[in-house]
């Protein structure tokens, strides 16, 4: 269908901010958009924040075989040793300690020394195992050959919240890129509106550029609270320029609104969309590095983890919040959200169905 004719109507020459109006309306109609989109990213880093928060060493608990000379000095020799907690008990009862995971190692006291009994494949066994060894060692006069300090540093940046903190805001801005846009135009062509809004004097590119205004604007709010409670709460920095970190989220919000207008090209049902936009969305939940490195996976899943939109995002995010990266760092992922944005723009252009 030809692009209708140009007229000098004042609707036409303010249909761009009368449709982008109407994004915003329908937005702020829907309490659930509200809340998914600015309150629960805020209430997830929180809990994220408490359940992970710099807490003092784990103290481990180990049981030692009491009832026998032997047994009672090697209580005594353990009651003081740093990170651990020494319970005294009979056989029985340590094997049923063990056995329940009440504790993670039981010692026992034998005539050539010390019996160790611990399931050396669990990560407390093992911790164990090395840590009460080597108070029995020093209590029994071990001297190491290379004398040693330490210097516990603690800086922002580091913790588990920094690190989940871009990630979450990552995840965001592809929510609101993919579903903002799939959504609402699959309801609006079920409705058949689509059909109705290409036959006014409306240019077809100012329906999909109202979107594109909106989700801006919303994006600066989304950014501000969540950054915003993150600094404010648990004191997550932002080393780098502001400016490049708002570049990166735009730049992201349009790559991943082509990904959201290329999903709903053809979509008619709401089924249908919500099918093909999990489809998108969970391979990059699971492996963009959201709550944990990407770089986890296999060296062999790299590349093509690596190449994805929202790994890319994050990537830029954290180097330039934690890092204080400046443009030639972060390049390379701006690259690869801009080649997303061309692609899934062209083609969801030329897909494109308006009935």
């Amino acid at each position: 269908m030809r692009e209708p004719t140009v007229t000098n109507q004042p609707w036409h020459r303010h249909s761009l901010a009368q449709l982008t109006l109407v994004r915003f309306r329908e937005f702020i109609r829907e309490p659930e958009a509200i809340f998914w989109t600015f309150m629960f990213p805020i209430i997830l880093a929180m809990g994220l924040g408490v359940a992970f928060r710099n807490k003092p060493a784990d103290v481990v608990t180990v049981g030692v075989v009491r009832g026998t000379p032997a047994g009672d000095s090697l209580v005594a020799r353990l009651a003081h040793a740093p990170g651990l907690r020494v319970d005294a008990m009979d056989d029985s009862g340590a094997a049923r300690a063990l056995r329940t995971s009440d504790v993670a190692l039981v010692a026992v006291a034998a005539p050539s020394g010390v019996e160790y009994r611990y399931d050396d494949t669990r990560p407390e066994g093992r911790s164990a195992r090395a840590l009460i060894d080597d108070a029995l060692q020093r209590a029994a006069g071990r001297v190491d050959p290379v004398k040693v300090s330490e210097r516990k540093v603690q800086e922002k940046g580091s913790r588990y919240i920094d690190f989940v903190i871009p990630g979450l805001l990552g995840m965001n801005i592809m929510g609101g890129g993919i579903w903002g846009l799939g959504f609402s135009i699959v309801e609006a062509r079920r409705r058949n509106l689509l059909k109705r809004l290409v036959s006014t004097p409306m240019r077809r590119h100012q329906y999909l550029m109202s979107f594109l205004l909106s989700r801006f604007f919303f994006l600066v709010l989304e950014i501000g609270v969540l950054l915003g409670c993150a600094a404010l709460f648990f004191g997550v920095p932002v080393r780098g320029s502001v400016l490049q970190l708002v570049t990166v989220a735009l730049l992201a919000a349009l790559s991943f609104g082509g990904m959201g207008l290329l999903i709903a090209s053809r979509a008619r049902t709401m089924e249908g969309v919500s099918g093909l936009m999990n489809l998108v969305m969970m391979p990059m939940w699971v492996l963009s590095g959201v709550f944990f490195s990407s770089n986890n996976f296999p060296k062999v899943a790299q590349p093509f983890i690596q190449a994805l939109p929202l790994t890319a995002t994050i990537n830029a995010l954290r180097a330039t919040m934690l890092q204080g990266a400046g443009w030639g760092a972060v390049a390379p992922s701006l690259a690869i959200i801009a080649a997303w944005l061309v692609v899934s723009f062209t083609i969801a252009l030329r897909l494109f169905k308006w009935r």
